[in-house]
Protein backbone atom coordinates (compact mmCIF):
# COMPACT_ATOMS: atom_id res chain seq x y z
CA UNK A 1 0.00 0.00 0.00
CA UNK A 2 2.85 2.79 0.67
CA UNK A 3 5.05 1.50 -1.92
CA UNK A 4 2.18 2.65 -4.22
CA UNK A 5 2.02 6.38 -3.02
CA UNK A 6 4.10 9.47 -4.00
CA UNK A 7 6.16 11.27 -1.38
CA UNK A 8 3.63 13.81 -2.21
CA UNK A 9 0.90 11.60 -0.72
CA UNK A 10 2.94 10.63 2.49
CA UNK A 11 3.99 14.67 2.60
CA UNK A 12 -0.33 15.24 2.71
CA UNK A 13 -1.02 12.45 5.19
CA UNK A 14 1.80 13.92 7.56
CA UNK A 15 0.28 17.56 7.28
CA UNK A 16 -3.38 16.81 7.18
CA UNK A 17 -2.89 14.68 10.51
CA UNK A 18 -1.16 17.26 12.26
CA UNK A 19 -3.82 19.81 11.63
CA UNK A 20 -6.59 17.16 12.47
CA UNK A 21 -4.62 16.25 15.79
CA UNK A 22 -4.71 20.35 16.40
CA UNK A 23 -8.18 20.80 15.98
CA UNK A 24 -8.56 17.72 18.10
CA UNK A 25 -6.95 19.28 21.02
CA UNK A 26 -9.11 22.40 20.56
CA UNK A 27 -12.25 20.46 20.60
CA UNK A 28 -10.77 18.44 23.67
CA UNK A 29 -10.82 21.68 25.63
CA UNK A 30 -14.23 22.72 24.66
CA UNK A 31 -16.10 19.40 25.46
CA UNK A 32 -14.10 17.61 28.28
CA UNK A 33 -13.66 14.74 25.18
CA UNK A 34 -9.70 13.78 25.54
CA UNK A 35 -8.12 14.25 22.23
CA UNK A 36 -6.31 11.11 22.89
CA UNK A 37 -9.59 9.36 22.65
CA UNK A 38 -10.40 11.01 20.09
CA UNK A 39 -7.10 9.89 18.17
CA UNK A 40 -7.54 6.46 18.79
CA UNK A 41 -11.15 6.41 17.35
CA UNK A 42 -9.73 7.71 13.99
CA UNK A 43 -7.12 4.96 14.04
CA UNK A 44 -9.54 2.71 14.14
CA UNK A 45 -12.12 3.96 11.87
CA UNK A 46 -8.60 3.89 9.43
CA UNK A 47 -8.58 0.41 10.22
CA UNK A 48 -11.74 -0.11 9.27
CA UNK A 49 -11.92 1.81 6.45
CA UNK A 50 -8.95 0.15 4.52
CA UNK A 51 -10.34 -3.32 5.74
CA UNK A 52 -13.66 -3.02 4.02
CA UNK A 53 -11.82 -0.99 1.02
CA UNK A 54 -10.16 -4.18 0.49
CA UNK A 55 -6.30 -2.70 1.09
CA UNK A 56 -3.59 -4.62 2.74
CA UNK A 57 -2.76 -3.65 6.30
CA UNK A 58 0.45 -2.87 7.08
CA UNK A 59 2.32 -4.17 10.14
CA UNK A 60 2.84 -0.73 11.99
CA UNK A 61 3.39 -2.42 15.75
CA UNK A 62 7.53 -1.72 14.92
CA UNK A 63 6.55 1.71 14.75
CA UNK A 64 4.11 2.14 17.45
CA UNK A 65 7.14 0.53 19.81
CA UNK A 66 9.33 3.42 18.58
CA UNK A 67 7.07 6.43 18.60
CA UNK A 68 5.86 4.94 21.99
CA UNK A 69 9.66 5.31 23.99
CA UNK A 70 10.02 8.28 21.74
CA UNK A 71 6.75 9.70 23.01
CA UNK A 72 7.57 8.61 26.58
CA UNK A 73 10.50 10.27 27.50
CA UNK A 74 9.20 13.54 25.87
CA UNK A 75 6.04 13.41 27.81
CA UNK A 76 7.92 12.30 31.06
CA UNK A 77 10.33 15.46 29.81
CA UNK A 78 7.88 17.74 29.04
CA UNK A 79 6.16 16.87 32.67
CA UNK A 80 9.63 17.35 34.47
CA UNK A 81 10.20 21.21 32.67
CA UNK A 82 7.14 21.82 34.67
CA UNK A 83 7.71 20.79 38.55
CA UNK A 84 8.45 23.66 40.41
CA UNK A 85 10.63 22.56 43.98
CA UNK A 86 9.58 25.13 45.83
CA UNK A 87 9.36 25.12 49.83
CA UNK A 88 5.69 25.27 49.91
CA UNK A 89 5.40 22.57 47.30
CA UNK A 90 6.68 19.61 49.63
CA UNK A 91 3.88 18.64 50.83
CA UNK A 92 1.94 18.39 47.31
CA UNK A 93 4.80 16.30 46.72
CA UNK A 94 4.90 13.99 49.05
CA UNK A 95 1.88 13.48 49.30
CA UNK A 96 1.27 12.99 45.27
CA UNK A 97 4.31 10.51 45.44
CA UNK A 98 2.37 8.04 48.47
CA UNK A 99 -0.92 8.57 46.23
CA UNK A 100 1.03 7.55 43.16
CA UNK A 101 2.64 4.74 45.01
CA UNK A 102 0.05 3.41 47.31
CA UNK A 103 -2.60 3.43 44.35
CA UNK A 104 -0.05 1.29 42.04
CA UNK A 105 0.73 -0.86 44.35
CA UNK A 106 -2.53 -1.74 45.76
CA UNK A 107 -4.38 -1.53 42.75
CA UNK A 108 -1.62 -3.81 40.87
CA UNK A 109 -1.64 -6.43 43.68
CA UNK A 110 -5.34 -6.93 44.25
CA UNK A 111 -5.52 -6.91 40.33
CA UNK A 112 -2.98 -9.49 40.29
CA UNK A 113 -4.77 -12.04 43.22
CA UNK A 114 -7.75 -11.59 40.84
CA UNK A 115 -6.30 -12.48 37.41
CA UNK A 116 -4.77 -15.89 40.11
CA UNK A 117 -8.76 -16.70 41.07
CA UNK A 118 -9.94 -16.29 37.82
CA UNK A 119 -7.11 -17.87 35.37
CA UNK A 120 -4.82 -19.58 37.78
CA UNK A 121 -1.65 -16.92 36.89
CA UNK A 122 0.89 -17.27 38.75
CA UNK A 123 1.08 -13.62 41.25
CA UNK A 124 4.32 -12.64 40.36
CA UNK A 125 4.04 -13.65 36.80
CA UNK A 126 0.08 -11.39 37.15
CA UNK A 127 2.08 -8.93 38.23
CA UNK A 128 4.16 -8.51 34.58
CA UNK A 129 0.27 -7.68 33.26
CA UNK A 130 -1.50 -5.77 36.30
CA UNK A 131 1.41 -3.35 36.71
CA UNK A 132 0.84 -1.21 33.44
CA UNK A 133 -2.83 -1.24 33.85
CA UNK A 134 -2.30 0.32 37.37
CA UNK A 135 -0.40 3.64 36.22
CA UNK A 136 -1.77 6.61 35.17
CA UNK A 137 -1.41 8.17 31.79
CA UNK A 138 0.15 11.20 32.02
CA UNK A 139 -0.03 11.71 28.07
CA UNK A 140 -3.92 11.80 28.65
CA UNK A 141 -3.87 13.63 31.92
CA UNK A 142 -2.01 16.54 31.41
CA UNK A 143 -3.34 17.98 28.33
CA UNK A 144 -6.72 17.92 29.57
CA UNK A 145 -6.85 18.91 33.62
CA UNK A 146 -6.87 22.82 32.30
CA UNK A 147 -10.34 23.72 33.71
CA UNK A 148 -9.38 21.96 37.00
CA UNK A 149 -8.82 24.07 40.13
CA UNK A 150 -4.94 25.01 40.33
CA UNK A 151 -4.27 22.76 43.42
CA UNK A 152 -6.30 19.37 41.93
CA UNK A 153 -4.68 20.34 38.83
CA UNK A 154 -0.78 20.21 40.52
CA UNK A 155 -1.49 17.53 42.71
CA UNK A 156 -2.75 15.41 39.14
CA UNK A 157 0.32 16.80 37.18
CA UNK A 158 2.67 15.23 40.34
CA UNK A 159 0.67 12.20 40.62
CA UNK A 160 0.59 11.45 36.93
CA UNK A 161 4.44 11.63 36.28
CA UNK A 162 5.34 9.96 39.57
CA UNK A 163 3.05 7.17 38.88
CA UNK A 164 4.87 6.53 35.28
CA UNK A 165 8.02 6.78 37.25
CA UNK A 166 7.00 4.29 39.86
CA UNK A 167 5.12 1.97 37.51
CA UNK A 168 7.92 1.27 35.18
CA UNK A 169 10.21 0.95 37.55
CA UNK A 170 8.39 -1.51 39.44
CA UNK A 171 7.47 -3.59 35.96
CA UNK A 172 11.36 -4.04 35.66
CA UNK A 173 12.04 -5.06 38.79
CA UNK A 174 9.41 -7.46 38.52
CA UNK A 175 10.76 -7.89 35.38
CA UNK A 176 14.23 -9.22 36.96
CA UNK A 177 12.64 -11.02 39.93
CA UNK A 178 10.44 -13.06 37.10
CA UNK A 179 13.78 -14.04 35.55
CA UNK A 180 15.79 -14.69 38.08
CA UNK A 181 15.52 -17.44 40.81
CA UNK A 182 17.66 -15.59 43.40
CA UNK A 183 15.68 -13.10 45.46
CA UNK A 184 17.36 -11.71 48.05
CA UNK A 185 20.46 -10.56 45.08
CA UNK A 186 17.35 -9.26 42.89
CA UNK A 187 16.61 -6.60 45.73
CA UNK A 188 19.94 -5.90 45.91
CA UNK A 189 20.03 -5.25 42.55
CA UNK A 190 16.83 -3.33 41.84
CA UNK A 191 17.97 -0.74 44.68
CA UNK A 192 21.73 -0.34 43.73
CA UNK A 193 20.59 0.17 40.19
CA UNK A 194 18.41 2.97 41.21
CA UNK A 195 20.90 4.10 43.05
CA UNK A 196 23.38 4.51 40.69
CA UNK A 197 20.57 5.68 37.93
CA UNK A 198 20.14 8.55 40.31
CA UNK A 199 24.09 9.17 40.81
CA UNK A 200 24.84 9.47 37.26
CA UNK A 201 21.71 11.16 36.03
CA UNK A 202 22.47 14.31 38.52
CA UNK A 203 26.04 14.46 37.36
CA UNK A 204 25.19 14.56 33.50
CA UNK A 205 22.53 17.03 33.76
CA UNK A 206 24.73 19.26 35.50
CA UNK A 207 27.61 18.38 32.80
CA UNK A 208 24.41 18.85 30.30
CA UNK A 209 23.27 21.90 31.35
CA UNK A 210 26.69 23.65 32.00
CA UNK A 211 27.70 22.78 27.82
CA UNK A 212 24.78 23.65 26.47
CA UNK A 213 24.52 26.82 28.01
CA UNK A 214 27.74 28.00 25.78
CA UNK A 215 27.09 26.62 22.58
CA UNK A 216 26.55 29.13 19.94
CA UNK A 217 23.58 28.37 17.27
CA UNK A 218 19.98 27.51 16.89
CA UNK A 219 20.43 23.73 16.55
CA UNK A 220 21.23 22.99 19.70
CA UNK A 221 17.72 22.08 21.52
CA UNK A 222 17.35 19.25 18.91
CA UNK A 223 21.31 18.05 19.66
CA UNK A 224 20.16 17.78 23.30
CA UNK A 225 17.07 15.85 23.09
CA UNK A 226 19.12 13.37 20.51
CA UNK A 227 21.58 13.15 23.46
CA UNK A 228 18.61 12.65 26.10
CA UNK A 229 17.71 10.01 23.81
CA UNK A 230 21.04 8.41 23.46
CA UNK A 231 21.23 8.53 27.13
CA UNK A 232 18.22 6.42 27.50
CA UNK A 233 18.81 4.40 25.09
CA UNK A 234 22.23 2.70 26.20
CA UNK A 235 21.10 3.29 30.02
CA UNK A 236 17.58 0.70 28.95
CA UNK A 237 21.23 -1.86 27.33
CA UNK A 238 22.72 -1.41 30.88
CA UNK A 239 19.57 -2.16 32.42
CA UNK A 240 19.58 1.25 34.32
CA UNK A 241 16.57 2.85 35.21
CA UNK A 242 16.37 5.24 32.55
CA UNK A 243 13.77 7.14 32.72
CA UNK A 244 14.75 8.76 36.01
CA UNK A 245 18.07 10.32 33.91
CA UNK A 246 15.19 12.23 31.74
CA UNK A 247 13.10 13.05 34.96
CA UNK A 248 16.05 14.50 36.86
CA UNK A 249 17.55 16.21 34.13
CA UNK A 250 13.97 18.14 33.36
CA UNK A 251 14.05 19.05 36.96
CA UNK A 252 17.72 20.25 37.28
CA UNK A 253 17.10 22.52 34.39
CA UNK A 254 13.57 24.12 35.25
CA UNK A 255 14.59 24.35 38.97
CA UNK A 256 18.82 24.89 38.58
CA UNK A 257 18.59 28.25 41.36
CA UNK A 258 18.04 25.52 44.19
CA UNK A 259 20.76 23.10 42.31
CA UNK A 260 23.57 25.52 41.65
CA UNK A 261 24.19 27.28 44.66
CA UNK A 262 26.96 29.25 45.92
CA UNK A 263 30.53 28.97 43.89
CA UNK A 264 28.26 26.33 41.33
CA UNK A 265 26.10 29.48 40.13
CA UNK A 266 29.28 31.67 39.16
CA UNK A 267 29.48 28.14 36.26
CA UNK A 268 25.95 29.81 34.80
CA UNK A 269 25.12 32.26 32.82
CA UNK A 270 21.53 32.81 33.54
CA UNK A 271 20.38 34.78 30.86
CA UNK A 272 21.50 32.11 29.00
CA UNK A 273 20.19 29.38 30.96
CA UNK A 274 16.62 31.08 31.47
CA UNK A 275 16.90 30.96 27.48
CA UNK A 276 17.85 27.38 27.09
CA UNK A 277 14.78 26.39 29.61
CA UNK A 278 11.94 27.88 27.50
CA UNK A 279 13.45 27.01 24.48
CA UNK A 280 13.28 23.23 25.76
CA UNK A 281 9.46 23.28 27.04
CA UNK A 282 8.51 24.75 23.63
CA UNK A 283 10.15 22.29 21.38
CA UNK A 284 9.41 19.50 23.50
CA UNK A 285 5.61 20.35 24.06
CA UNK A 286 5.47 20.42 20.54
CA UNK A 287 7.74 17.47 19.69
CA UNK A 288 5.73 15.45 21.94
CA UNK A 289 2.86 16.63 20.59
CA UNK A 290 3.95 15.46 17.37
CA UNK A 291 4.66 11.61 18.66
CA UNK A 292 1.67 11.45 20.46
CA UNK A 293 -0.39 12.11 17.69
CA UNK A 294 0.87 9.27 15.33
CA UNK A 295 1.73 6.87 18.13
CA UNK A 296 -2.22 7.04 19.31
CA UNK A 297 -3.66 7.03 15.58
CA UNK A 298 -1.64 3.82 15.25
CA UNK A 299 -2.58 2.39 18.26
CA UNK A 300 -6.20 2.77 17.32
CA UNK A 301 -5.04 1.20 13.80
CA UNK A 302 -3.33 -1.84 14.80
CA UNK A 303 -6.51 -3.18 17.63
CA UNK A 304 -9.01 -5.38 17.27
CA UNK A 305 -12.55 -4.63 17.77
CA UNK A 306 -13.71 -8.57 17.77
CA UNK A 307 -11.45 -8.88 20.85
CA UNK A 308 -13.87 -6.79 23.25
CA UNK A 309 -16.66 -9.03 22.21
CA UNK A 310 -15.45 -11.97 24.71
CA UNK A 311 -17.66 -12.43 28.20
CA UNK A 312 -14.67 -13.65 29.19
CA UNK A 313 -12.75 -10.63 28.28
CA UNK A 314 -15.43 -8.08 29.37
CA UNK A 315 -15.62 -9.42 33.21
CA UNK A 316 -11.91 -9.08 33.30
CA UNK A 317 -11.84 -6.09 32.77
CA UNK A 318 -14.79 -4.79 35.08
CA UNK A 319 -13.02 -6.56 37.55
CA UNK A 320 -9.75 -4.60 37.09
CA UNK A 321 -11.41 -1.50 36.39
CA UNK A 322 -13.61 -2.02 39.80
CA UNK A 323 -10.46 -2.37 41.88
CA UNK A 324 -8.70 0.74 40.38
CA UNK A 325 -11.32 3.08 41.15
CA UNK A 326 -12.41 0.74 44.77
CA UNK A 327 -8.22 1.36 45.32
CA UNK A 328 -8.29 5.27 43.74
CA UNK A 329 -10.83 6.31 46.20
CA UNK A 330 -9.77 4.82 49.54
CA UNK A 331 -6.19 6.11 48.81
CA UNK A 332 -7.67 10.04 47.84
CA UNK A 333 -9.72 9.53 51.06
CA UNK A 334 -7.10 8.21 53.15
CA UNK A 335 -5.07 11.99 51.90
CA UNK A 336 -7.53 14.46 51.18
CA UNK A 337 -10.80 13.63 52.75
CA UNK A 338 -14.38 14.23 50.85
CA UNK A 339 -12.91 16.50 48.15
CA UNK A 340 -11.91 13.56 46.26
CA UNK A 341 -13.90 14.90 42.51
CA UNK A 342 -13.15 14.81 39.78
CA UNK A 343 -9.79 13.39 40.75
CA UNK A 344 -11.71 9.84 41.30
CA UNK A 345 -12.46 9.51 38.06
CA UNK A 346 -9.26 10.50 36.50
CA UNK A 347 -7.23 7.55 35.76
CA UNK A 348 -6.79 6.71 32.33
CA UNK A 349 -4.14 4.09 31.41
CA UNK A 350 -2.43 5.35 28.14
CA UNK A 351 0.65 5.20 26.40
CA UNK A 352 2.67 3.75 28.80
CA UNK A 353 0.25 1.02 29.80
CA UNK A 354 0.70 -0.17 25.91
CA UNK A 355 4.72 0.24 25.82
CA UNK A 356 5.27 -2.27 28.74
CA UNK A 357 2.76 -4.94 27.36
CA UNK A 358 5.04 -4.60 24.38
CA UNK A 359 8.09 -5.39 26.70
CA UNK A 360 6.25 -8.71 28.52
CA UNK A 361 8.44 -11.59 26.91
CA UNK A 362 6.30 -13.93 24.81
CA UNK A 363 7.35 -17.15 26.97
CA UNK A 364 5.60 -15.25 29.95
CA UNK A 365 2.02 -14.59 27.96
CA UNK A 366 -0.75 -15.76 29.73
CA UNK A 367 -3.49 -16.05 26.90
CA UNK A 368 -4.06 -13.81 23.45
CA UNK A 369 -7.55 -12.50 24.78
CA UNK A 370 -5.29 -10.18 27.90
CA UNK A 371 -4.74 -8.17 24.76
CA UNK A 372 -8.39 -7.82 24.94
CA UNK A 373 -8.42 -6.72 28.26
CA UNK A 374 -5.48 -4.35 27.52
CA UNK A 375 -7.98 -2.35 25.11
CA UNK A 376 -11.11 -2.59 27.53
CA UNK A 377 -9.66 -0.97 30.33
CA UNK A 378 -7.78 1.49 28.11
CA UNK A 379 -11.14 2.40 26.51
CA UNK A 380 -13.18 2.44 29.60
CA UNK A 381 -10.86 4.28 31.89
CA UNK A 382 -10.88 6.71 29.25
CA UNK A 383 -14.73 7.22 28.97
CA UNK A 384 -15.18 7.56 32.55
CA UNK A 385 -12.58 10.02 32.53
CA UNK A 386 -14.74 11.69 29.97
CA UNK A 387 -17.71 11.50 31.34
CA UNK A 388 -16.23 13.47 34.24
CA UNK A 389 -14.45 16.20 32.75
CA UNK A 390 -17.66 16.35 30.59
CA UNK A 391 -19.28 16.97 34.30
CA UNK A 392 -17.12 19.07 35.03
CA UNK A 393 -17.13 21.52 32.71
CA UNK A 394 -20.75 21.79 32.58
CA UNK A 395 -20.71 22.86 36.28
CA UNK A 396 -17.93 24.80 35.71
CA UNK A 397 -20.24 26.77 33.49
CA UNK A 398 -23.65 26.79 35.35
CA UNK A 399 -21.07 28.08 38.12
CA UNK A 400 -20.33 31.07 35.93
CA UNK A 401 -23.79 31.71 34.69
CA UNK A 402 -24.62 32.08 38.13
CA UNK A 403 -22.00 34.22 39.02
CA UNK A 404 -22.74 36.09 35.90
CA UNK A 405 -26.39 36.55 36.97
CA UNK A 406 -25.61 37.61 40.32
CA UNK A 407 -22.96 40.50 39.00
CA UNK A 408 -25.92 41.89 36.59
CA UNK A 409 -28.70 41.56 39.40
CA UNK A 410 -26.34 43.83 41.93
CA UNK A 411 -25.42 46.39 39.05
CA UNK A 412 -29.30 46.38 38.84
CA UNK A 413 -29.85 47.43 42.40
CA UNK A 414 -26.83 49.44 42.37
CA UNK A 415 -29.06 51.34 39.38
CA UNK A 416 -32.11 51.42 41.49
CA UNK A 417 -30.52 52.73 44.41
CA UNK A 418 -28.63 55.60 42.27
CA UNK A 419 -32.00 56.32 40.73
CA UNK A 420 -33.77 56.93 44.08
CA UNK A 421 -31.04 58.97 45.56
CA UNK A 422 -31.00 60.96 42.59
CA UNK A 423 -35.11 61.84 42.83
CA UNK A 424 -34.33 62.51 47.00
CA UNK A 425 -31.87 65.07 45.81
CA UNK A 426 -34.21 66.54 42.88
CA UNK A 427 -36.84 66.69 45.92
Amino acid sequence: MFEALSTYHLIIIFSVTIIISYFFNLYAKKSGIPAVLLLIGLGIGINYFLRFSGFPKPDLLPILEVLGVVGLILIVLEAALDLKLLKEKVGLIIKSFLVALIGLAGTAYLAALALNYIMGVEVLNALLYTIPLSILSSAIILPSIDDLDEDKREFMIYESTLSDIVGIIGFYSVLTMVGSPGGESVYGEVFGNLALTVIFSIIISYILIYIFQNIKGHVKLFLLIAILLLLYAVGKMMHMSSLLIILIFGMILNNYKVFFRGGLMKLLNVEKVEHVLEDMKVVTAETAFVVRTFFFIIFGWSVFLGSLLSFKVIGIGLVILAIIYLVRALVLFLFNGRDINPQLFLAPRGLITILLFFAIPKELSIGPEFQGVLLFVILGSCLVMTWSMIVNKNKLAQIGEYEEDELLEGDEENSLISDDNLEDNTL
